[in-house]
């Protein structure tokens, strides 16, 4: 080989910077979380945005550019009938009364024969039948609570859930996650999935179920909390990771766990297991055979795991089913509607847990002292406090104990998840929930269109919500090992994303924030538009074809 003259040196430096930041100042910013890490690259992205004429592409947010509007047409409508229930029982100016439960039923119908036109009425009423028809609901008890939720008058009594809500969302938790039968479960509503994840976290150290220091397992790659909230000082959990390691002979990432990976989990010492499903970023959901080996080392080996699944992303692949349909004892399944109806501001949440669980069964195992402790914090709330459930503790916990009669769910947040939950059990929201999928899938196909070369598997799990793409990966399996020997040499895995920020104003997050292979980033599928996809592919592809230059240059 020729031997690098100190001009060649010289340039090899200047290519360190070309991502517009110095490698020093790279690795500092690379401890940052990938969501915060994100501000910097959009201050670099709007940069160079300002200094040229390319759009700023930000495809590091995982918020849909869709919303679902059939079921927000019916919330409407049904606010509309609502105050007219009101105005019936008193109306003085702009002061209403509460309305009345009797007879509800009746005069939903008659508004509806009064207001065929108005935007909505069609699909509530449908909404409204098949609580009465299929889900065998009394229609005045039924109607009432949809229209006093509504107008939020009262506080959500049963506070954990109101009664027709927690009969609703089960419905739908069976038919998206379930595989279309659930066992018998409680559900707790929650301010969006993040407030579950808090809650349960939080419950299952303070009654006992998991301790400072006890030894958990996350399924990795994950959703960046995961990794962060195990850390806190309050949990100081020992993590160790279940990786998805696998990768075909050619060397591209399956995503998909090894047995030897899944087995880790059979050690008694492993106390929790926490999973995304699909996964988070590389949106595949877990096969049936990972499903099977769970439940065979639950069965056999650790029966007393507790399984968290976060399956927010489980509507984007057919025929999904829950490691909670398949553990149901086991696990509490973690679900939000934020990312298929495009509502993230509406902050709607679940946690769901069988009636017969494996929590519960920990709790009358704890030892005595802990017991009692137990018992004094609950004390307020039931003169048996150890016969509170633990979903129940949960709600209690949401609010500090002491503010118990207070806590849930507010009830036109509610209404909003049965609306949304009722449209996915007519066929409207089967056509709608097929549309999505099918948006998320061509703009995957036009992101690898633009890229050009680069590989992925082909998965009949691949929810495409998200794509990871592992750029080390692919340079030691297809072009040399060599030459991925130069980039993690020459540049810190983070370099490829401040390079598209600055040069091409694209923004997306690093995939090592997520536990990930460090090389690897990740884009989200669901925020831009169809044609940003293919622009973003390009921009990739150039930097890949960046990096060669600069190897075979430093070669010469």
């Amino acid at each position: 080989m020729t031997a690098t003259t100190p001009e060649k040196k010289s340039a090899r430096k200047a290519t360190v910077k070309s991502a517009g930041v110095s490698r020093t100042k790279i690795k500092k910013w690379s401890a940052l979380s990938p969501f915060e890490l994100k501000g910097e690259l959009i201050d670099l992205a709007q940069d160079a945005h300002k200094k040229s004429a390319a759009q700023m592409l930000n495809a590091g947010r995982g918020n849909p550019n869709w919303i679902a509007t059939g079921p927000r047409e019916a919330y409407l409508a049904l606010g509309a009938f609502a105050l007219e229930e009101s105005r019936r029982v008193w109306t003085m100016d702009n002061l209403g009364g509460m309305p009345e439960t009797k007879g509800s039923a009746i005069r939903f119908d008659r508004f509806c024969l009064a207001n065929p036109g108005m935007t909505g009425v069609r699909l509530l009423r449908d909404m409204v039948d098949h609580g009465i028809t299929k889900l065998k609901f009394d229609p005045d008890a039924w109607v009432g609570e949809l229209t006093d939720a509504w107008i939020g008058d009262h506080y959500p009594d049963p506070p954990r859930a109101l009664k027709h809500c927690e009969q609703v969302v089960r419905a739908y938790l069976a038919q998206e996650m379930y595989g279309g039968k659930a066992p018998k479960i409680d559900v707790f509503p929650t301010e969006g999935g993040t407030a579950a994840m808090c809650y349960l976290f939080d419950t299952l150290v303070t009654n006992g179920i998991l301790a400072k220091g006890d030894t958990i397992a996350l399924m990795t790659p994950i959703f960046t909390p995961y990794i962060e909230i195990p850390e806190l000082e309050r949990f100081s959990f020992n993590v160790i990771q279940v990786k998805s390691a696998m990768m075909t002979e050619d060397g591209v990432h399956m995503w998909r766990y090894p047995d030897d990976e899944v087995d880790r989990l059979a050690d008694p010492d492993v106390k929790a297991v926490m999973l995304v499903n699909p996964s988070n970023p590389p949106s595949m959901a877990m096969s049936d055979r990972v499903r099977d080996r769970i439940a065979d080392i639950v069965k056999t080996k650790n029966p007393n795991l507790a399984i968290i699944t976060d399956d927010v992303y489980g509507t984007f692949v057919p025929a999904f089913k829950s490691l909670a349909a398949t553990c149901p004892k086991n696990t509490a399944l973690v679900y939000s509607w934020s990312k298929h109806y495009g509502a993230t501001g509406h902050r709607l949440g679940v946690i769901a847990v069988a009636e017969d669980n494996i929590f519960d069964h920990l709790l009358t195992n704890l030892p005595q002292a802990k017991k009692d402790e137990l018992a004094k914090r609950y004390s307020t709330l039931s003169l048996t406090p150890a016969k509170i459930k633990f979903i129940d503790r949960l709600v209690a916990d949401s609010r500090a104990v002491a503010l118990n009669h207070t806590a849930g769910l507010s009830t036109p947040q509610q209404t909003m998840m049965m609306l949304y939950s009722l449209f996915d059990l007519l066929p409207e929201g089967q056509e709608y929930k097929e549309l999505l999928r099918t948006i998320v899938h061509r703009r995957l196909d036009l992101l690898m269109e633009g890229i050009g070369g680069m590989h992925i598997t082909e998965d009949p799990g691949r929810a495409c919500y998200y794509i990871e793409l592992d750029i080390l990966a692919e340079a030691e399996s297809f072009e040399s090992k060599e030459f991925a020997t130069y980039l993690q040499t020459t540049y810190e895995p983070t370099d490829v994303v401040f390079r598209l920020a600055h040069q091409a104003s694209v923004v997306l997050l690093n995939g090592g924030g997520f536990d990930g292979p460090e090389w690897s980033v990740r884009v989200s599928l669901a925020n831009l538009d169809d044609l940003d996809y293919l622009k973003i592919g390009h921009h990739l592809h150039a930097i890949m074809e960046e990096y060669k230059q600069e190897w075979q240059e430093s070669q010469a």
